[in-house]
């Protein structure tokens, strides 16, 4: 479920005494979940309510809570047997992030084998959210993160969404994820890099399990290649968000949307900023990763080995080279 304003207008209607409207969300999760707005403040809030006993180790810790500009995370308890986690929202500026942040949230705990679990899972999720907004700071995403994005976008748009449903493509990102690969389809996942430069020789692979086809039929890499410059006939990542934007006819596929793009980075807040450098599509080209291709991966690794980075040489992969045909059959479900 993807939580949008619509949720919360009806618990935002003004209410003649003190107290929260809630609606429950997920009623197989291990432990209560709800969406509430405290009367009169309009104050919005994830509540997470269980036992005490499964709250315990989280009481213990209860100084060490996290809190962030906007945006806190409190403990409290509603009888000697319950408490409740909130995540609440202080600053209406946060507004866009809250949103997908409290989806993450809530579907994180949902998946939880315990309640205990579930809670633990919530503050972990909630302090990487933190790490994202410090890490995006008030100058928005650097250069290559702006590529990287431009560059996934790219494929979203001209090769995903043409062939498969706007829900279906749009649920495929899993780049803002964190995911191994940018895109998770039934027949292919996709690692997607670009590069501004005239003749890239090199790609650059950021971890062992990056090109790790474990658990896909098909595995695919794909290298956008760019031209990027101020002013000119290109797109800038805003108008690139919006063309995207554009093709979502679905209020819930463009609140997934647009709660995908804030966890890669893309603040509402921070869009002034991406009016400039534009981009233009050059060259899209893709590599099928099977067989001998050149790669590291976590099962070659001696003991002891990880984290590895590494380059590519482009002018080793010209045997794996997928054609726009090929590539358009494995996004739409035919396997290689």
């Amino acid at each position: 479920m993807t939580i949008t304003e619509a949720e919360w207008r009806d618990l935002e209607a003004p209410q003649t005494a003190q107290g929260r409207s809630s609606i429950r969300l997920y009623p197989d999760a291990p432990l209560d979940v709800f969406l509430s707005v405290s009367h009169p403040a309009h104050r919005r809030m994830l509540v997470l309510r269980t036992d005490a006993r499964s709250a315990d180790h989280i009481v213990r810790s209860v100084t060490r809570l996290p809190s962030a500009a906007g945006l806190e995370m409190n403990l409290s308890a509603v009888s000697r047997l319950e408490y409740e986690l909130q995540v609440v929202l202080t600053a209406d500026e946060h507004r866009e992030v809250f949103n997908p942040l409290v989806t993450d949230v809530a579907d994180t705990v949902r998946g939880a084998p315990g309640a205990a679990a579930a809670l633990t899972a919530a503050v972990e999720r909630f302090e990487r959210w933190q790490d994202l907004l410090r890490s995006v700071g008030k100058d928005g995403l650097g250069p290559e993160a702006r590529r990287g994005l431009v560059g996934e976008l790219l494929l979203l748009r001209d090769r995903v969404l043409p062939v498969v449903g706007a829900s279906e493509a749009v649920g495929s990102w899993a780049g803002p994820s964190g995911a191994n690969q940018d895109f998770h389809l039934s027949a292919v996942a996709i690692e997607t890099k670009a590069s501004t430069a005239k003749r890239p020789r090199n790609i650059r692979i950021a971890s062992e399990r990056q090109l790790d086809g474990t658990g896909t039929p098909s595995l695919l890499l794909s290298l956008v290649m760019l031209d990027e410059r101020r002013g000119g006939s290109g797109e800038s990542l805003n108008r690139l968000v919006d063309r995207v934007r554009e093709q979502l006819t679905s209020t819930a596929v463009r609140a997934d949307f647009d709660g995908r793009l804030v966890r890669a980075g893309y603040l509402p807040s921070h869009r002034d900023l991406y009016e400039e450098p534009r981009y233009t599509l050059r060259d899209l080209r893709s590599w099928h990763v099977r067989d001998a291709f050149p790669r590291l991966v976590e099962a070659d690794l001696p003991e002891g080995v990880g984290d590895c980075t590494y380059s590519l040489s482009i002018s080793a992969l010209d045997r794996y080279r997928a054609t726009a045909d090929e590539v358009t059959a494995l996004i739409g479900g035919t396997h290689a």
